[in-house]
């Protein structure tokens, strides 16, 4: 998940250092002076509403081919957003579209393969015929109890805020409730790629290599000390949050480590962080563990003050850093 390095000077080609520049070490130009900034692709996606309900494209290529998701791209750098997003409509369903209004702004610092971030419009076809083009191989209209489980993170949140929202808009009925209804469970197998994508919200893993990775799909389908709870809303079936609790057993007393915890940004201040730590003091509770620690170095100002609240104390455990 990690972007491609620059390695020389695009000004004058010399080779780039290190420079610390606004509180972060940046690639920087001893020869010229030229810093360079990584910064965030904007790209725009698509909620094209039609018939009651949403129009769907079938990827025709990587990341994530052959599987149903938004309509989206990048923004041209000689176009508005709003432009982008009349544009790629056409391009990728055939239709011609209006839009309604802008129906929310993510981001995606984990990938991938890039930074970005996605301002996502609600449309209306206005003309045109739906067909699949550009990159898509497919595209048609979903209703709203018969959406798939959308590949990307950011169109999974968007999905799942559309049927909360706006779904009574377009002629179906729904509860509308500030606070989504929602379960707590043990993950399965098949919460993989959702419980993943939580994962690379969390700032720390976004350094995390390809290797990383798939060590960490093995212990999630392998290890028996490792329990991952996930956050399900009842109504869309999107995994809104999760929480892992390591289990540590010694020869007098047993402990859990809490080190990954990451809640969708739709779903966060909802009350899903709480709930979920609440199944893993239940879970704690049923094992006879002694306490239960949480890594703070891995948490936020807000989550290390959500943790306070809950009764965590600071303090109490040495470490002796590994790597």
């Amino acid at each position: 998940m990690a972007t491609k390095k620059l390695k020389y000077c695009p000004i004058c080609s010399h080779e780039l250092t290190q420079r610390e520049e606004g509180g972060r070490l940046r690639p920087a130009c001893d020869n010229c002076g030229y810093v360079h900034y990584v910064n965030p692709v904007p790209g725009v996606g698509l909620l094209i509403e039609k018939d009651g309900g949403l129009v769907l494209i079938k990827r025709g290529h990587p990341p994530h081919k052959d599987e149903w998701t938004l309509p989206s791209g990048f923004v041209e750098a000689d176009e508005s957003a709003e432009e982008a997003a009349i544009r790629e409509a056409e391009e990728e369903t055939g239709l011609v579209v209006e839009i309604i209004e802008l129906a929310a702004i993510n981001s995606f610092p984990e990938g991938p393969p890039v930074s970005g971030i996605m301002i996502f419009y609600r449309m209306r076809p206005v003309g045109g015929e739906l067909k699949a083009g550009d990159d898509a191989v497919d595209a048609k209209v979903f209703m709203p109890d018969e959406m798939p489980l959308l590949p990307f993170r950011t169109h999974r949140e968007m999905a799942a805020e559309w049927l909360d929202k706006f779904v009574p808009i377009v002629g179906q009925e729904s509860d509308t409730s500030a606070t989504p209804d929602f379960h707590i469970r043990l993950a399965k197998e098949n919460d993989l790629d959702e419980v993943m994508a939580l994962l690379g919200l969390i700032p720390q893993n976004r350094n995390l290599t390809e290797s990383d990775w798939r060590a960490i799909e093995m212990r999630f389908r392998e290890a028996a000390t490792v329990q991952v709870f996930v956050a399900e809303s009842l109504r869309t079936g999107v995994i809104m949050g999760c929480i892992t609790l390591s289990v540590v057993r010694a020869l007098t007393e047993g402990m859990g480590l809490i080190n990954d915890m990451a809640v969708l940004p739709t779903y966060q201040r909802q009350g899903v962080g709480a709930q979920l730590l609440e199944a893993v003091m239940r879970r704690a509770s049923e094992l006879n563990l002694r306490s239960v620690w949480v890594n703070e170095q891995r948490a936020n100002d807000q989550a290390r003050a959500f943790y306070a609240a809950l009764g965590f104390s600071k303090g109490g455990i040495l470490k002796l850093k590994i790597r």
